[in-house]
């Protein structure tokens, strides 16, 4: 085993403990981001253990599902609705939804191959403009409206709190999102899974109900 691939395997050791500390019995998914990671690391990664990986740049990400087609890949940026026919039927969910348009584009495309297309809808619960997702009070009306889309399935929601390096600063956004995680119960819509959570701020997030972390930096730390 190289040095590399050493610390890699401690770090995911790490990673998953914590993670099983936090959850307390819960099942949670590990999503780990694969940005700027390099292709052979990240297939030593999927030895190592991991099963799900996700990316948010459509470029960098299709040559890697090209050489890794049995991962199980996540699409977690926000998506370009010109990019909408390089991610649906590559990645078995996507994490960003944000917007009418994006659902309208993901629909086409899922109805034009004929495949269903999963996503988790992104809420903007903290109100930042510079990022994307619905306004909480757009919610219900977003997801009674994605129902009637015949090849979308909506399986949960995913947000991004500010940017804190204390993770207690993000517990608030967390509570509120799981709140609308039950609230909003919408016929044709399945509430599975709650995505939030960092490399950061991922207990707290599990703490306050998640069940599904995107985590990049604590995974691939030190590793070349």
């Amino acid at each position: 085993m190289t040095e590399n691939t050493a610390r890699l395997a401690a770090n995911i050791r790490e990673i998953k403990n914590r993670l099983q500390r936090a959850a307390a019995g819960r099942e949670v998914k590990l999503v780990a981001v694969t940005k700027n990671v390099a292709l052979e690391t990240v297939r030593s990664a999927l030895d190592l253990g991991l099963t799900c990986l996700g990316e948010n740049r459509v470029q960098e990400a299709l040559p890697k599902v090209a050489a890794l087609p049995l991962a199980e890949w996540h699409f977690i940026g926000r998506l370009q609705t010109n990019k909408v026919k390089d991610v649906v039927g590559r990645f078995s969910l996507i994490h960003s939804l944000d917007r009418w348009r994006l659902a309208l584009a993901l629909q086409e495309q899922a109805a034009r191959l004929d495949i269903p297309v999963r996503v988790l809808v992104q809420v903007n619960v903290a109100g930042e403009e510079q990022k994307g997702g619905l306004d909480p009070a757009e919610l219900q009306d977003f997801l009674a409206e994605a129902a009637r889309l015949s090849h979308l399935r909506v399986e949960g929601l995913m947000t991004m709190p500010p940017y804190s390096p204390d993770p207690e600063n993000s517990r608030p956004y967390f509570r509120e999102l799981n709140r609308l995680f039950y609230a909003c119960r919408v016929p044709g819509t399945t509430m599975r899974y709650l995505s939030m959570g960092m490399s950061g701020d991922f207990e707290v997030a599990v703490a306050e109900g998640s069940n599904l972390v995107r985590i990049g930096s604590a995974l691939f730390a030190g590793v070349n």
